[in-house]
């Protein structure tokens, strides 16, 4: 959802516009989420009919009313200017963004060995081949000495050593 003037615009979710994609979690962020669906829904009692219900999980809270109403969409900015706020308790870069952790849970999937196509599909990238052209860069650097050895093992040489 985003702010248009006097109105408001609902943006697809997804690069690709599938407005019906399951995108898979695992439980920490889906625990984050279970607290915020609390968190909100108990604020949205609180304010009564200045809470205007637009469906988001993380809608524009009541702390300060906007146009005297509460529950619509945030404003990138003040978003960005709470995550500022909580990257030093969370000993961040200052140049670390929210959208970052997208790239590092892709990284780290890749880096722990899952499988690209998987990684590829669960981020929503058009193709694996896009996912292993933008993220296989921190592969490659120990590649070769792991195809080496995996190969030897496969071989029954590595029992020779």
């Amino acid at each position: 959802m985003v702010e248009e003037g006097n109105t408001y615009r609902l943006r697809k979710l997804t690069k690709d516009g599938d407005a019906n994609a399951v995108i898979y979690v695992d439980q920490s962020v889906m625990n984050v989420l279970k607290w915020q669906k609390e968190r909100q829904e108990a604020e949205r009692k609180q304010l009564g009919a200045a809470w205007v219900d637009h469906d988001l999980v993380f809608a524009r809270d009541g702390f300060k009313l906007y146009r005297g109403e509460a529950g619509g969409p945030q404003d990138p900015e003040k978003v960005s200017a709470r995550w500022r706020t909580l990257r030093t308790p969370l000993k961040l870069p200052e140049d670390f963004r929210i959208h970052d952790w997208r790239h590092s849970k892709v990284t780290n999937d890749l880096e722990a060995g899952e499988n690209p196509v998987e990684v590829s599909a669960n981020v929503r990238h058009h193709s694996p081949g896009y996912t292993m052209a933008r993220y296989g860069h921190s592969r490659k650097n120990g590649a070769p000495g792991k195809l080496a050895a995996s190969g030897a093992n496969r071989l029954g040489l590595s029992s020779l050593v």
